[in-house]
């Protein structure tokens, strides 16, 4: 690992990154993918070889990268993200994310912060901040370049792990400057549509959360499109710009996920688990998933096990 900070000429986002890779290094093990902290909203994540392809649900979230590079799929588009980025998540999005760049020299670090998207609406009736009209609606994921501002924040975040009393009170005032500085960055036009009340993408996030309690539920679209208070051609239009996915794939994707982790974790039987995630045939189940995961369930969970 590099000491950039040792080197003259370094810009203060090297020295802030070098001071997150130390960080990071000291409070996580090789090979964890998602160590929980002290702090409930944040994960740390210490990788030292790429990893395959993998399904991943992303919650409203920023993901600092300190070092290395990540791939995330959404829909068609591939966005690739190194220590020069940083992704926001502004609703829940199905991905496929791969860590590209990765090695025992130079391992991949990163650090997940959860937010909530009430938040930022809080922030923005509490501090009048307009919401910006030239954003058009786009997917609620983004990759724009990090700022200095936002490293030294998650650089206290991570000194807090050192004072575990300071953690209650000094956590939710850095996290609220941490949204506070996504509604003024690049993002927060898109970050302010979701946020407002009114809009149709925070319609969209209210169905989202709707979906996700009752993925196993036989849902219509038009049931949906009540639920964000459109017609059903709007809210499919909406849905898919937020999402990339239109709102029954976006089900399916749920479900799948979710017998994937039922198989592997209380192993139960296929025909079972296919019918506990709302599939009324087996057969149909067998073939989504071979579509999804690229092999058959059972395959497909004995080869998770092994690995």
């Amino acid at each position: 690992m590099r000491a950039l900070h040792h080197l003259s000429g370094a810009t203060e986002i090297e020295i802030q990154l070098q001071q997150l890779i130390e960080k990071v290094a000291s409070l996580t093990r090789p090979n964890t993918h998602a160590a929980k902290t002290a702090i409930p909203e944040m994960t740390l994540c210490h990788l030292e070889q790429p990893t395959a392809p993998v399904g991943w649900l992303y919650e409203p979230s920023i993901m600092i990268i300190a070092q290395g590079k990540k791939r995330i799929t959404i829909g068609g588009c591939s966005y690739c993200c190194d220590a020069s980025q940083f992704m926001v998540t502004s609703t829940d999005i199905p991905t496929i994310t791969q860590v590209c760049t990765a090695s025992k020299e130079e391992p991949f670090f990163a650090m997940m912060l959860q937010f909530n998207i009430q938040e930022a609406s809080e922030l923005l009736i509490e501090n009048h901040v307009a919401i910006r009209q030239d954003s058009p609606e786009t997917c609620g994921l983004a990759v724009t370049p990090v700022t200095a501002e936002l490293l030294v924040c998650f650089n206290r975040l991570l000194d807090l792990l050192n004072t575990p009393e300071d953690i209650p009170v000094l956590s939710p005032l850095i996290q609220k400057e941490i949204v506070y500085r996504l509604l003024k960055s690049e993002l927060g036009g898109r970050l302010q549509q979701m946020a407002s009340q009114e809009s149709p993408s925070h319609q969209i996030s209210k169905t989202i959360n709707w979906l996700k309690d009752h993925f196993a539920d036989p849902v219509k679209v038009e049931q949906l499109a009540q639920i964000a208070r459109m017609s059903p051609s709007s809210f499919h239009h909406h849905f898919k710009a937020v999402t990339s996915m239109s709102p029954l794939q976006y089900q399916k994707w749920l479900r799948l996920n979710e017998a994937r982790r039922i198989l592997l974790t209380q192993h139960h039987n296929v025909s079972a688990t296919a019918f506990q995630v709302g599939y009324e045939s087996p057969s149909q189940f067998n073939r989504e998933y071979s579509r999804l995961f690229g092999e058959p369930p059972c395959r497909d969970i004995k080869r998770l096990r092994v690995r």
